[in-house]
């Protein structure tokens, strides 16, 4: 199958949340990741992102990673100091595979998806670079603000066996160093401070590290699946 890594996946999901409703979002989420793990096996998703295979029964739902904060009310006093059409090109990036992943969409015990939890704690308030962070403490069992959501579906994260297999399987490899630090949006000190960018600066440094980010998974993708 061929990716186009620049497929806006808002064009076919009828107004609606693409993540859900995009049936070419789907569509590449199961070629993508159906493939060999890094613990052996293999995950083998169907047309609606379940694995049934002998490495247990798995049912994921595709999140948007890259988050533009244009739409949210509390922030238009930053959004409306940035260049509409610049908005508009993040916000068109942020839409193509690059800027998606898929979580477990199995709730645990009626508790939040990783992906509830993550746009739901304001500590993270939906970031991939403080999720991926979070990820990489708990393979080293330690405390994040998203450590009990994770842990709760640790039969997903023991496939990957450690935090590089996950980086390495998911494509992540371009928000991680050689040493396993995260290359960060913005500049990060504790979780819970300095969250969001503060100023018309700050988010454009923002905006430039996710574009970068989605840029080169992009091209990553095209070099694995689309050589």
């Amino acid at each position: 199958m061929y990716i186009d890594t620049t497929f806006d996946f808002r064009t076919d999901s009828k107004n609606k949340d693409p993540d859900t409703y995009s049936p070419t979002l789907r569509k590449y989420h199961q070629f993508l990741w159906s493939k060999k793990l890094p613990t052996g096996g293999e995950l083998v998703l169907d047309d609606q992102l379940k694995n049934t295979s002998d490495i247990g029964e798995f049912w994921f739902s595709s999140d948007s990673i890259i988050h533009t904060f244009s739409y949210w009310p509390s922030y238009q006093h930053i959004i409306r100091q940035i260049d509409p059409e610049l908005i508009q090109d993040f916000y068109y990036k942020s839409y193509t595979i690059g800027g998606m992943i898929i979580f477990p969409a199995t709730k645990v015990d009626g508790k939040a998806t990783i992906n509830g939890a993550r746009g739901m704690n304001k500590k993270i308030s939906d970031r991939i670079d403080l999720t991926l962070e979070c990820i990489r403490r708990y393979y080293l069992g330690v405390s994040s603000p998203l450590y009990d959501c994770l842990n709760r579906y640790d039969s997903f994260f023991d496939l990957f066996g450690d935090f590089r297999g996950y980086v390495d399987f998911f494509l992540m490899n371009d928000l991680v160093n050689d040493d396993d630090s995260i290359r960060f949006f913005h500049p990060f000190e504790e979780f819970g401070k300095n969250v969001l960018p503060a100023t018309a600066e700050e988010y454009n440094r923002y905006r430039e590290n996710c574009l970068q980010f989605i840029d080169s998974r992009n091209n990553r993708i095209n070099r694995c699946y689309n050589a």
